[in-house]
């Protein structure tokens, strides 16, 4: 996981006079949150079967059109989805979560078995620093990989190709193509 400062934030020149003011950029990303949350609520009340609405609400959350055959089935959740990058086939079942202001990719065929959540933005460990910056690092799922239920992705994995992560798992490392992750923190427990 990358621990890097990812952004400040308060103002960098008005905390050093003293004063807590929120800086731009983390201002931005918050507006942003604000906007992300009001249309991921009117998604999620949708009836089931308005597939015009969801896919007008989902071109706003995600800044474009869904590509060719994705399927989302809500409750769906996203802190930003302008830095959600969805290729064709996608399937997201119900209540996942993406807080995705650092970046996630979703390759081709992605299947994401419901309540699983991708988290990239957090807060460093260091009591001195954790209200200072947000660090995170960007997720990158492989094409034709399978996330089972209730399955956790934290700030910078990886996923190769063709790899499974069972449910319940807690991914905090890469996962090799072709490999089955398992357990409470993800570990390989099969390969082909």
């Amino acid at each position: 996981m990358a621990s890097d400062n990812l952004m400040l934030i308060h103002d960098p020149e008005l905390l050093a006079r003293g004063e807590r003011v929120l800086g731009a950029e983390f201002t931005a990303m918050s507006e942003r949150v604000l906007r992300a949350t009001e249309l991921t609520s009117r998604l999620n009340v949708l009836p089931f079967d308005d597939e015009t609405g969801k896919a007008a609400l989902l071109e706003q959350i995600l800044g474009h059109p869904l590509p060719a055959r994705v399927t989302i089935y809500p409750p769906f959740y996203t802190d930003n989805g302008l830095h959600l990058d969805l290729a064709e086939r996608v399937f997201i079942n119900q209540g996942c979560t993406f807080l995705d202001y650092a970046g996630i990719r979703l390759a081709e065929g992605v299947m994401i078995g419901p309540k699983v959540t991708f988290i990239t933005v957090g807060h460093p460990v260091d009591p001195e620093e954790r209200r200072h910056f947000l660090t995170g690092a960007p997720i990158d799922v492989a094409e034709n990989v399978w996330i089972g239920a209730g399955a956790m992705i934290l700030p910078g994995v990886s996923i190769g190709r063709d790899a499974v992560v069972a449910a319940g798992s807690v991914v905090a490392d890469d996962v090799p193509a072709g490999s089955l992750v398992a357990g409470p923190k993800a570990a390989v427990r099969r390969s082909w």
